[in-house]
């Protein structure tokens, strides 16, 4: 996760001055510590820790929204809560809630239950910042997803990225809700259009989320295990070889559809022989991406027919 912080800071230096002044100066100093907080860094996303980020994430997290309170329109915190709310929906919620499945089958319901409402929260934010930048996104978004994605730019696309992401996985949560599935139409449209306007974001963040929603549908769904491995490709190249995400999501998505336990297991095993330290702008993504690789190899087993 990428860290907005000092949050200490920005605080001590933005905040006085909210009590020695009116509401225009304190609306300045909201917006001044949205900025700090909004402005991407490495404290969260190079540290090697994952538990310690577990527990801090939700004070971050409940501070930005307290201050989308305050200024419900600021971009980079609308941008801030919906990639926050994904990765920690994801990392720490949904992840346990697969790991808890075997021993308590309602623990693991419930835990799923509550990373389906965040990530829902977190499209939420999405749909507000992209609606904020353009006027009646969110209702076309809902009616014609082709035609409110036409009207992003490329300096949208984070928010595209991150709401097509929360929305992508809050559908696959929702397997039994067909309200749910029917915005799958969504999701599609927002990923092509990301494609379009930057298809190697973020150096082949994009490529990986690619990789699982071709791989994760059906053909009949217009899903494509040939295009789920180019973007695997291109997410390999951009990364140099440096990021365990897209291994461990060809594995979990590819290799698991087509049976095809020998591949698994070779792109399990690569993925835990990336270095975390090599590059540190990915080092928690990596710690967390190689927990979940070590988990789909403790269930081979159960994945495989044979």
């Amino acid at each position: 996760m990428r860290a907005r912080l000092p949050i200490a800071a920005a605080l001590l230096l933005v905040l006085t001055p909210v009590f020695l002044a009116g509401c225009s100066i304190r609306r300045f100093a909201i917006n001044k510590l949205g900025d700090a907080l909004a402005e991407p860094g490495t404290a969260y996303a190079s540290d090697d820790d994952p538990d310690l980020i577990r527990d801090a994430t939700p004070f971050a997290l409940k501070l930005i929204e307290s201050l989308l309170e305050q200024s419900p329109k600021h971009a980079g915190l609308l941008l801030a809560a919906a990639g926050g709310f994904t990765q920690y929906a994801w990392a720490y919620v949904q992840q346990d809630a697969d790991e808890t499945e075997d021993r308590d089958l309602n623990a693991a319901a419930a835990l799923r239950l509550r990373a389906r409402r965040l990530y829902l929260r977190a499209c939420r934010y999405g749909v507000r910042g992209l609606e904020g930048e353009h006027p009646g996104f969110g209702p076309l978004l809902g009616s014609d997803p082709a035609g409110a994605a036409r009207v992003a730019e490329k300096k949208d696309v984070p928010l595209l990225y991150w709401t097509a992401a929360s929305l992508a996985a809050a559908i696959s949560l929702s397997k039994d809700d067909p309200d749910r599935i029917a915005d799958l139409p969504a999701v599609g449209a927002l990923l092509a259009r990301a494609s379009q306007l930057d298809p190697d974001y973020d150096r082949g963040a994009l490529h990986g989320l690619m990789i699982s929603w071709e791989g994760g549908r059906s053909d009949a769904m217009g899903g494509s295990l040939q295009r789920a491995r180019s973007h695997f490709q291109r997410a390999m190249e951009l990364s140099q070889g440096r990021r365990a995400s897209p291994l461990v999501t060809l594995a979990e998505n590819v290799s698991v559809r087509n049976q095809d336990r020998r591949e698994f297991e070779s792109l399990l095993g690569r993925a835990l022989e990336v270095d975390p330290d090599a590059a540190p702008e990915w080092r928690l993504e990596n710690l967390l991406m190689q927990r979940r690789a070590r988990w789909l190899l403790s269930r081979a087993e159960l994945l495989f027919a044979e």
